[in-house]
């Protein structure tokens, strides 16, 4: 199945590491893999290519809820959490739960977005954006995460570049 650029609701910049919402003109920064991109399952990289918000998870959950395995801890992430847990991967607020649609590329074995459990999610404010330093998923600001997930739909199309999307 092949898409054109405007039918995207959300482009991902990994050169620039932006989010983009052309329909509400919505600009973010973003974290993504710090061992840079690429499709390959157990590699911690971040997919590119065409994708779509498969599931979403936490609505109504408050900022900072902490998330294991897609479900709430019943914890708000803290300094005390962070001292108790100091090597957790903090999955927090919000998050948009990416399945890859090119089969073969990022959809099937050994590639597969969904099952490789690549999420668009919220972050601890006080890990840097900007910069890739994710295990492979597009990090955000809780707040920005938040406003994103009440803007994208379910099934949203998404395009994640390792080229300039765009000259903002």
């Amino acid at each position: 199945m092949k898409y054109a650029l405007e039918q995207a609701d959300i482009l991902i910049d990994l050169e620039e590491q932006t989010l983009y919402v052309p329909k509400h003109n919505k600009y973010y920064v973003i974290s993504s893999g710090l061992n840079g991109i690429g499709e390959k399952e157990n590699s911690g990289k971040t997919p590119r290519g065409w994708h779509e918000v498969a599931l979403k998870v936490g609505d109504n959950a408050l900022e900072n809820t902490v998330f294991i395995a897609r479900k709430e801890t019943g914890e708000i992430y803290n300094h005390d959490l962070v001292e108790a847990f100091p090597k957790r991967d903090w999955i927090l607020s919000r998050i948009l739960w990416l399945s890859g649609l090119e089969d073969g590329f990022n959809l099937g074995e050994g590639c597969d977005t969904f099952n490789r459990y690549i999420y668009i999610h919220g972050t601890p404010d006080t890990e840097p954006m900007g910069i890739p330093k994710s295990h492979g998923c597009i990090r955000m600001r809780n707040l920005d995460v938040i406003e994103l997930f009440d803007l994208i739909p379910e099934r949203a199309l998404v395009y994640i570049s390792e080229k300039k999307l765009l000259n903002i």
